[in-house]
């Protein structure tokens, strides 16, 4: 698969990697053989970078994690996020010791001295200007708690926020064809700074996998169902905020668009080729959506032509609902 440098941390990942929401809880139920099957096939299949946070299954995803690599000689690059443990979710919970406890917690669900990557997992908007976490975090970076430390944001000014901060070495954020706004100015602001980028959401809660029409159902423990609305966390996370049914009949379009390839594939290859993205990060629920994603990395390139008919896509059927609010 092919690599790119992460930011400054000095590691080389693969362009798409495993996102582990889905093996933790808020999808559904992955028992532990299927996530320690799931990981298997991903890190199999090339996959060098697995995206986690500690509220994952309160820490079951990264549990998983460390049972999984336990039996393996190679080791992935982990990245882990924190701050969801905040209670109340209010900006003042973002103390050094807070910082630290939460830390401590997902070295011991890992297993290791030292994290690969800690990213503060969507605060409130106010912490990404607050110096005293940043002070929290590269004094944490001076005793090898972590090695490196980058954010996870809802939007694009948070995400520039968090550039001016010179120990920001990645940034996470929701990226697909159905969210296009970070291409605007986050990634060439990132780039620049020489701050990696993490895409996540990158087939807009499945939307994009086109599998799924007006009358799919979603369990009561998917935010696919308990989320539409926002309910239980920021709504854009649930089908990139975009109303399902737009959704649905969009996806129908990218599909034709896309062929006799795979609608996922493509999602994913898209979001490869875009300038200045380090590694994106699909879920997966099965050996074989783990496996059909990274092998998304070796599709050939879209076309001009495919580019500008999404681009029209998303300026006719998409863009109203999504550009300004994130």
């Amino acid at each position: 698969m092919e690599t790119r440098p992460l930011g400054r941390t000095g590691a080389d990942v693969g362009v798409v990697g495993l996102g582990t929401w889905q093996l933790g809880g808020d999808w559904g139920d992955v028992d532990e053989a299927t996530a320690g099957d799931v990981l298997d096939a991903a890190l199999d299949a090339g996959v060098t970078l697995l995206d986690t946070a500690d509220v994952y299954g309160d820490g079951r995803s990264e549990e998983r994690i460390r049972k999984a690599l336990a039996a393996r000689s190679d080791r992935p690059f982990v990245a882990t996020k924190a701050g969801r443990r905040a209670d109340p979710f209010e900006a003042a919970q973002y103390t050094p010791e807070n910082l630290r406890a939460w830390v401590d917690r997902s070295r011991r669900n890992l297993g290791v001295e030292t994290l690969d990557l800690v990213q503060l997992h969507c605060p409130p908007t106010a912490v990404y200007s607050d110096q005293r976490v940043y002070d929290a975090l590269d004094a944490m970076v001076a005793d090898g708690a972590i090695a490196a430390y980058g954010v996870s944001v809802e939007t694009v000014a948070e995400g520039l926020t968090a550039l001016e901060h010179p120990g920001v070495q990645t940034i996470q954020v929701i990226l697909n064809v159905f969210r296009r706004k970070p291409l605007e100015e986050l990634l060439p602001a990132a780039a620049a700074a020489g701050v990696g980028i993490l895409a996540r959401v990158p087939l807009a809660s499945g939307l994009l996998s086109g599998k799924y029409d007006e009358s799919t159902t979603f369990g009561a423990d998917d935010h696919r169902n308990y989320n539409r609305q926002g309910e239980a966390f920021d709504v854009g996370e649930t089908f990139a905020g975009v109303p399902y049914e737009v959704g649905v009949a969009a996806a129908r379009e990218f599909t034709a668009i896309c062929g006799d390839r795979s609608p996922a594939q493509v999602a994913l290859r898209w979001v490869v080729q875009q300038p200045g993205v380090t590694c994106v990060i699909p879920g997966a629920r099965s050996v074989e959506q783990a496996r059909s994603n990274a092998a998304a990395a070796d599709l050939p390139a879209l076309t001009d032509a495919e580019l500008a008919d999404l681009e029209r896509l998303y300026d006719e059927r998409i863009r109203q609902h999504v550009h300004d609010r994130w």
